[in-house]
C-alpha cells in the first residue's frame, strides 16, 4: 500500500475524483496535488502545491514530498484549452521533466501515466478490437495522438531505466459523463452533430466514475504494464447521438477529409481535429486485460455514459429555462405595474 502519493493535474476532473477516493483511504498518510491552477474543490487531507511540471525545479517538489507513488494525469487533450504550443509543452516536455525527476528519486516505487486508446488510430482496415500489444497502422494526424505516443515512449524508456519501479500506463477510451469537458463531449453537445455521410462507426466510452476507479486501483495496487480502460462493447455513433438527444448533420466525406488536412476549416464543420477519423471509422479497445488484472468490472456501459451526459445537458437547459422564466416573470410584473400606475395617473379624479 502506498503511503505518500503525488498527483499531477489535480485540478482536472479525473484528478479531483481520484483525490476524493484517496482521501477516504486511511492507510494513505499523505496526498500531494500538483497543478498550475488551484482545484475547484476543497480537500481535507490533500496538500495543494502550485507548480509547473515543465520546470526542472519540480524535482525539488518530488524530493521534498518523499512520494513513493506518482500519478501523472496532467495531460491536455485538446488544443482548444491552451493552444498547441502550451499543449505540446505540457504534455511532452512536462512528462519528460516529471519522469526525469522520478528517475533521480530514491523514494519512488510506482508511477501511473494517463494515456488514451487514440494511440491505436482510426482507419478503415483496423481490427474489430485493439489489444494492448497492437500498434497503429498509420502516421498519427491529431496533435493529441502524437503527444500520447511520445508520452508512452518516454514512460517505457523510464521503465527500462528504473526496472525497480512499478510502471502502469492506462489507455482510456473517450471519457464521458456528467462533469467531463473534452473534445468528444463538446462535439456531442451541438444541437446538430456533424457526421460523415455513409459512415456509422462503432464508438466506445468509459464513464468518468469507472475511469476514476481504475486509476484508484492502479494507485493503491501493483499492476505493471499497459491497460485499456474502457466499458464493455461499443455503440454505433448514430445511436450515441440519438441517445444524447441530438440530431445528425451528415457531411460529404470529401469535405471531412479536407478538413482533416486544413485546420482553418475546423470551425466551419465544428468537428475537433482529434476525433475526425474516429467519427468516420470508430475505434474499440479490448478491456479484458484490465478486468483480469485489476479484478474490475466497469459499472457503467457506453450508453450509461451517454445517458449521464444527456442528463447533464438537460439539467443545464432546465436551469436556463428557470432563469429565463424568472426574468420574464419579473419583466411582466414591472410592465403591468407601470401600466397600472400610468392608468391611475390618467384617470380623472
Amino acid at each position: 500500500m502506498p503511503r505518500r502519493i503525488l498527483i499531477t493535474g489535480i485540478s482536472r476532473f479525473l484528478g479531483l475524483r481520484l483525490a476524493r477516493k484517496l482521501e477516504a483511504n486511511d492507510e494513505i498518510d499523505e496526498i500531494i496535488g500538483v497543478d498550475l491552477e488551484p482545484p475547484s474543490e476543497e480537500f481535507k487531507r490533500v496538500e495543494i502545491v502550485r507548480a509547473d511540471i515543465r520546470n526542472p525545479l519540480f524535482s525539488k517538489v518530488l524530493q521534498a514530498s518523499r512520494a513513493d507513488t506518482v500519478i501523472h494525469l496532467n495531460i491536455i487533450p485538446s488544443e482548444a484549452e491552451k493552444g498547441r504550443t502550451m499543449m505540446k509543452e505540457m504534455n511532452v516536455i512536462g512528462t519528460m521533466q516529471l519522469l526525469a525527476a522520478c528517475q533521480k528519486s530514491d523514494s519512488i516505487r510506482k508511477v501511473v501515466v494517463k494515456s488514451t486508446t487514440a494511440v491505436y488510430g482510426s482507419e478503415p482496415e483496423d481490427p474489430a478490437f485493439f489489444a494492448e500489444e497492437m500498434s497503429r497502422r498509420s502516421t498519427p494526424k491529431s496533435s493529441y495522438c502524437r503527444d500520447a505516443m511520445e508520452i508512452e515512449t518516454y514512460a517505457r524508456d523510464f521503465g527500462r531505466r528504473r526496472p525497480d519501479v512499478c510502471l502502469t500506463i492506462l489507455r482510456f477510451a473517450t471519457i464521458l459523463g456528467s462533469t467531463v469537458n473534452n473534445a468528444f463531449s463538446r462535439y456531442l453537445a451541438q444541437p446538430m452533430v456533424p457526421t460523415v455521410l455513409g459512415f456509422d462507426p462503432r464508438v466506445q466510452f468509459i464513464h468518468e466514475e469507472d475511469a476514476a476507479e481504475a486509476t484508484y486501483r492502479a494507485a493503491i495496487e501493483d499492476h505493471p504494464g499497459i491497460f485499456n480502460v474502457a466499458a464493455d462493447g461499443a455503440v454505433p455513433l448514430s445511436q450515441a447521438i440519438r441517445r444524447a438527444g441530438r440530431g445528425q448533420l451528415p457531411i460529404l466525406p470529401p469535405a471531412v477529409w479536407l478538413a482533416d488536412r486544413v485546420s482553418g476549416l475546423m470551425p466551419f464543420l465544428n468537428v475537433p481535429s482529434a476525433i475526425i477519423r474516429e467519427i468516420a471509422y470508430g475505434r474499440v479497445a479490448d478491456n479484458s486485460r484490465m478486468k483480469e488484472e485489476f479484478g474490475f468490472e466497469p459499472k457503467y456501459s457506453c450508453l450509461d455514459a451517454v445517458h449521464d451526459f444527456r442528463e447533464k445537458k438537460r439539467a443545464e437547459r432546465i436551469v436556463r429555462q428557470e432563469t429565463d422564466a424568472t426574468w420574464e416573470k419579473d419583466l411582466r410584473e414591472f410592465v403591468i405595474r407601470k401600466q397600472n400606475e400610468r392608468r391611475a395617473d390618467l384617470t380623472p379624479t
